[in-house]
């Protein structure tokens, strides 16, 4: 058997177990300490955002990111269909309503079509949404200027789930930054990693003082124990932030071999008028955290067949995200499309692939995975 080649996997940089020892030596292992508050310190340069709370996961910081909303028992939050399940369940697990918008063919993400044709039924039904959640899929950022200006409109808030976009660009600005409050996803699988772990950013300093509070058990400034609140065990531990401060350091190096993964693929492509890559908004710049193609209607090779062709060989890929309005948990709640007929977002899933995109492999790996998709079309 070949040696498995992942779809995305942990690539250590080389300076992760500096801080990590710091965090022994000192005995600093608990959820305290000074990778924390250097993480978040460091993650606030990177993006420019004034203030950050390090969190156990992207999910927590999605829930606490609508606590400070006010998100509550019978409220309703927009969210982008086509994402992982984890930008919802935080909205259920608030009480609130789910209200899944779909994407546009260009940016993959929300469509500002579909946001508007959810507003508008909001406002006919006299429920508005306590806030917006709009998903940047992929490393692409969503079309915020679109957006925002809807929600402006209805003076909603966006909550920008940046899991996968961090070192992104929206006109000059880093994703995450540019909603009303941000969160990023340190996830395995992610562009950098700290095993397990998220992030909640914003301008707003009283949101991730609030937050910082929450993930801390709601824990009041007492000699005793005092809990006027429900609190939660979400903050990041010491050990983990070291990770991620170590990980913080080559960034820059992970999107500029992302971005070659995705060029590669591209190229290797172009004489084949049936697979497309993802498009690449000239808005910003992606960071190309997985390199995704769809397979146009009625090619000779389906989608599965690449699937199965690659897993033959060891080597890891992936459907595109199967949307939210389609899982069986969510069937129930509303769903606004882009087109007359059908979805965009269901187009994508039944046509999409995600390609191995993990940068610790090698160019002729990536040549191999190329050949074997080719070898399909030219057998």
């Amino acid at each position: 058997m070949n040696k498995r080649i992942y779809l995305a996997s942990p690539h250590m940089g080389g300076e992760e177990l500096k801080y990590i020892n710091e965090a022994f030596d000192t005995n600093w292992v608990a959820p305290l300490g000074a990778n924390v508050t250097g993480f978040e310190n460091e993650i606030c340069e990177y993006t420019e955002a004034k203030a950050a709370t390090a969190t156990v996961s992207g999910t927590s910081a999605i829930h606490l990111a609508l606590k400070c909303l006010s998100v509550g028992q019978g409220d309703v939050v927009f969210c982008s269909t086509l994402t992982f399940s984890a930008t919802v369940n935080p909205i259920i697990y608030q009480g609130a309503e789910p209200v899944f918008i779909d994407s546009n063919y260009e940016t993959w993400n929300m469509c500002p079509i579909a946001l508007q044709k959810a507003f508008d039924d909001a406002e006919k039904n006299n429920k508005m949404p306590k806030a917006v959640v709009v998903v940047n899929l992929y490393g692409q950022s969503a079309d915020y200027n679109a957006l925002k200006a809807i929600c402006d409109k209805y003076n909603v808030l966006i909550i920008e789930d940046a899991a996968e976009s961090l070192g992104a660009t929206y006109k000059g600005k880093q994703t995450g930054t540019i909603g009303e409050i941000g969160i990023y996803s340190f996830n395995g699988n992610k562009i950098i990693t700290t095993s397990g772990g998220g992030m909640m950013v914003s301008n707003n300093e009283e949101y991730t003082k609030k937050a910082l509070f929450w993930a801390t058990q709601s824990r009041e400034a007492e000699r005793h124990y005092e809990h006027k609140e429900i609190g939660y065990n979400y903050r990041m531990s010491n050990v983990v932030a070291g990770i991620g401060r170590g990980q913080l350091n080559v960034l820059d190096e992970r999107i500029a071999r992302k971005k070659e993964i995705y060029e590669t693929y591209k190229e290797g492509f172009k004489d084949i008028d049936d697979i497309e890559m993802m498009n690449i908004c000239d808005f910003g710049e992606s960071n190309y955290w997985l390199s995704v193609c769809t397979i146009k209607e009625g090619s000779s090779v389906s989608p599965i067949d690449i699937m199965v062709a690659l897993e033959n060989e060891n080597i890891e890929s992936r459907p595109v995200w199967k949307p939210m309005h389609m899982q069986p948990v969510f069937k129930d709640y509303k769903f606004f499309s882009s087109l007359e007929e059908g979805s965009v977002s269901e187009n994508l899933f039944s046509k999409g692939i995600c390609l191995p995109s993990d940068t610790k492999m090698k160019n002729q790996e990536i040549e191999l995975i190329i050949q074997i998709i080719k070898n399909l079309y030219n057998n």
